[in-house]
């Protein structure tokens, strides 16, 4: 078995060796083997006597935690396991807090320790009262417009008729009469004046220009900013295709803008409020959103892609976007972005963890004839992704038929627009086909 989130292998042991145990117990715990390399290969300890006996001193004492110790033997061949349960409490080694990733141990320091230390207390950044917020920095306007969203959602009760002290107790964004910093960041005048960073900068770049072509800032709180942006997107910032059905024009946005509204959305609730500002960099081919923060321990983005049991950063923030119809359910917002790009035959967005934050990329329809011939594509190849488009997926025969050219020029030709990223080869044989990648 390899390394992985719950396992080390360590050839010897080294005091060094504590920060894994430490990560393993800020995580979901994990084993380290002392004595198998980093292959899993058994390669024995000398010393395992005199390590059963000091490590359980050793560990309790630095980090403050009771390891289970098993000693193992293997063709004459000695090696320990050291077992960790996840701590419900954080827990430090000479006052550093390390944490697991992956197969990988990392020291937590600035705002990921800052949460992490928040999260294990059970509170998040948005449960802390914000000692400067006073009542009147709560916008009016935009409680209304909650209120009104709400009543039409049917999730808060006779919400029309409830005060803005009211409405602020029921989505738990008080305590003790005073303001937490979520209350400022959905309903605040000016969540600026407390928190740095949290408006949302949208640029349109073109070519390969580093520099946007021209940009906006677009400030305010969540209630404000999750219509704002994405009208803003809407009117300056992207084109709409135009066609006729007889005498009916039809306009046919860029991107699909459930998606873009969700992916919005999903930006404005998850990010860290404690980093840098929501941005949104529109190209020529594609539409891409950045915000910063990781995802959550525990999960992963192929996890994201599916219905997965909700873990918002942001608990206070998401359950009041949740109660106002904002958002369906907890738990569905990417799925839902990806079925509605491929409803509107694009490309399935590429969503990752990228410079310490979380991104979405929404693509244009790439598969259209003028953006084919642009990349040089030949004609047979245009008409095949075309047909692809249109029915799904070719064979290779199927491209000879539509081409009439032989097998060889299908195979070729077929690979090239597979090498292109136009095209996912799947199968072989009969098998074989070929579908929108």
């Amino acid at each position: 078995m390899s390394e992985n989130q719950n396992i080390e292998y360590k050839e010897s042991w080294n005091d060094d060796h504590l920060k894994q145990l430490c990560s393993f117990a800020n995580a979901q715990g994990g084993v380290l083997y002392v004595g198998i390399n980093d292959k899993g290969e058994i390669v024995g300890i000398d010393n395992y006597k005199k390590l059963t006996d000091d490590l359980p001193n050793k560990i309790q004492s630095k980090l403050g935690i009771f390891p289970e110790i098993n000693l193992n033997e293997q063709d004459g061949m000695h090696f320990l396991e050291i077992h960790i349960r996840p701590s419900s409490m954080a827990i430090s080694l000479s006052g550093r807090y390390y944490q697991r990733t992956g197969s990988t141990t990392k020291e937590l320091v600035g705002n990921a320790l800052t949460e992490f230390l928040l999260r294990k207390s059970g509170m998040s950044w948005g449960d802390v009262i914000e000692e400067d917020a006073m009542f009147d920095d709560i916008d009016n306007d935009s409680i209304a417009v909650y209120l009104n969203d709400a009543e039409r959602s049917g999730r808060i009760p006779d919400a029309k008729n409830l005060s803005v002290l009211e409405l602020l107790d029921k989505l738990n964004l008080t305590k003790n009469g005073r303001l937490k910093r979520a209350a400022i960041i959905l309903f605040g005048k000016n969540p600026e004046k407390f928190y740095r960073h949290t408006y949302v900068k949208v640029g349109r770049f073109v070519g390969g220009e580093i520099s946007p072509k021209f940009h906006e800032i677009i400030e305010g709180n969540i209630i404000s900013l999750q219509k704002r942006v994405f009208e803003i997107i809407e009117t300056k910032f992207i084109i709409k295709n135009i066609s006729f059905e007889g005498v009916n024009r039809i306009e046919t946005p860029e991107y699909p803008f459930p998606a873009l509204r969700e992916a919005i959305l999903n930006a404005l609730i998850h990010r860290d409020y404690m980093g840098n500002m929501t941005q949104i960099k529109i190209y020529d081919d594609r539409l891409q959103i950045w915000n910063d923060g990781s995802l959550v321990e525990g999960l992963t983005v192929e996890m994201l892609k599916q219905n997965h049991p909700s873990r918002p950063r942001n608990r206070l923030i998401a359950d009041a976007c949740l109660k106002g119809g904002y958002i369906e359910a907890w738990g569905t917002g990417i799925p839902k972005i990806i079925d509605t790009c491929k409803s509107a035959s694009l490309p399935e967005p590429e969503i990752c963890e990228a410079f310490g934050g979380f991104q979405i990329t929404i693509f244009k329809d790439r598969y259209n004839e003028a953006s084919l011939k642009k990349i040089g594509l030949n004609e047979r190849q245009i008409k095949a992704v075309l047909y692809v488009k249109e029915n799904g997926s070719i064979t290779n025969s199927e491209y000879q038929k539509l081409n009439d050219v032989g097998k060889t020029t299908a195979t070729e030709e077929l690979g090239n627009l597979s090498d292109k990223d136009l095209l996912f080869h799947s199968g072989t044989g009969r098998g074989s086909n070929y579908t929108l990648k």
